[in-house]
């Protein structure tokens, strides 16, 4: 089992707060963490909108496109692996989204694996 003092659950917890508050800047200055990320917002909204078309960007609660956007970026650029990122990301949702943001993360991410083609060991 993972536990919540793990590191690298410690790291992404700090970039989707990072990219949380950069959500809410006018300003869009972020911080070196993140910016790997920023600089692919543009492809990485693009599969958010592919893969929850009956939500808009702009109407997805921030923390949940915060993770969404950290989720997706490991899962396309990092090339992590699926499995991990997913279980993450759905933990990051209960830990810190609404009651519903752990079903539509992880939704929302199985459409995105269905998109690029990327194979988990569920769907091999």
């Amino acid at each position: 089992m993972k536990l919540k003092t793990d590191p690298r659950h410690l790291k992404r917890i700090a970039l989707m707060q990072d990219l949380f508050t950069f959500s809410f800047r006018t300003e869009k200055k972020s911080t070196k963490g993140v910016q790997p990320i920023i600089s692919k917002l543009d492809e990485i909204d693009e599969l958010i909108k592919k893969s929850a078309p009956n939500r808009p960007i702009e109407q997805i609660n921030k923390i949940d496109l915060s993770i969404l956007r950290l989720s997706i970026f490991e899962l396309i650029i990092d090339k992590e692996p699926p499995k991990v990122i997913i279980d993450e990301a759905v933990e990051l949702g209960k830990e810190f989204g609404s009651d519903s943001s752990s079903s539509f993360i992880n939704g929302v991410l199985g459409k995105v694996l269905n998109l690029k083609g990327i194979k988990t060991n569920a769907n091999k």
